[in-house]
């Protein structure tokens, strides 16, 4: 709601920046605390006071400045929050809020095809997420490396995801039409990144990091998963409704990928990497449906109402105070 169409891939990639270096240093920050010898509690407890103390102050933070609308800007003058509201009257997704929750919206949201691909997408791909959160360490240990070493080494898959992040998400603001073949390329190389774990011979210690590396890769598309929501859903509710559903489908997937990873087979857990490629390969299936969605619904629309033309300002503010939706706009074109 504060970013045109064509800035919110990058911007949505700015702030999941923080992610990838979070996790490039994460390794590092734990390879200190995993030094600090206190009798009185275990190295890997001191992780959660220590870094569960700063993430809550920095949300104190945000709680009081972080604005929900550009209407609300704090940081912003009156005549810049009509400017940052003005200037994304054409994204025709909603940035005025009338304040009422719409059961119909609710259940246009629904009904409509996006939200299901985009929440089985979410679903599948995080089958890989649950099962690389919960038992990285493990995994990296059963290359061959000790338990301090495997923290250090974590340290490269942030690396990874950031060069992919930066890359596809720079692209897709850059190249029409490009968003969600972005993603299929980030799930793919994913899909490879497992394809060495699970092949590479046992001896072959960079060979496995590498897969690990690039197996991570997916997660450079939640910036992008994000922007298509921000992009192709209007109404408010609506809007809502479907980010819940998709952040619903994301703890759903990793509640049930550890279920896969099999005491018996640490540490390579073989039966996880398999079940993670075939979540990314079902993904990969489910954004394709997607970028087949969007394309043959916008030139359904086409063919009934005609090329979008120009809307004049009253229009567009006479639109966003309706807040409709994607569905009951008829110059409503979805981004691919």
């Amino acid at each position: 709601m504060f970013y045109t169409r064509a800035e919110q891939p990058s911007r949505q990639a700015a702030w999941f920046v923080g992610n990838s270096i979070a996790v490039l240093l994460g390794g590092l920050i734990a390879y200190g605390i995993g030094n600090i010898h206190i009798t009185a509690i275990a190295q890997w407890q001191l992780l959660f006071p220590i870094l569960g103390a700063v993430t809550s102050a920095y949300g104190l933070v945000l709680f009081f400045t972080l604005p929900d609308s550009p209407a609300k800007a704090v940081f912003l003058k009156p005549n810049e929050r009509a400017i940052a509201v003005h200037r994304t009257l054409k994204n025709k997704t909603g940035v005025l809020d009338t304040g009422k929750f719409k059961w119909g919206q609710v259940l246009m949201a629904i009904k409509d095809l996006q939200t299901w691909f985009l929440v089985l997408y979410t679903l599948c791909v995080n089958f890989c997420n649950g099962g690389i959160t919960s038992f990285l360490a493990i995994i990296i240990t059963g290359f061959g490396f000790s338990h301090l070493e495997a923290l250090l080494i974590q340290m490269p898959i942030g690396g990874a995801q950031l060069v992919f992040l930066l890359l596809t998400s720079g692209l897709a603001s850059v190249v029409p039409k490009s968003r969600i073949i972005m993603m299929i390329v980030n799930t793919a190389v994913s899909m490879i990144g497992m394809l060495l774990i699970w092949k590479v011979d046992g001896d072959n210690q960079t060979g496995k990091m590498t897969g690990l590396c690039l197996g991570g890769v997916f997660a450079a598309n939640i910036p992008l998963s994000l922007s298509l929501i921000s992009s192709n859903v209007a109404g408010f509710t609506k809007k809502s409704t479907v980010s819940a559903l998709m952040f619903a489908a994301y703890c759903i997937g990793n509640i049930a990928r550890p279920q896969f990873f099999i005491p018996s087979e640490e540490p390579l857990y073989l039966t996880g990497i398999k079940a993670a490629m075939a979540g990314l390969a079902f993904g990969i299936l489910f954004l394709f449906c997607l970028y087949i969605f969007y394309l043959l619904e916008n030139r359904r629309r086409d063919r009934l109402y005609g090329s979008p033309r120009e809307m004049t300002e009253t229009e567009e503010l006479e639109d966003e105070l309706s807040n409709k939706t994607d569905h009951e706009i008829e110059s409503f074109r979805y981004v691919l």
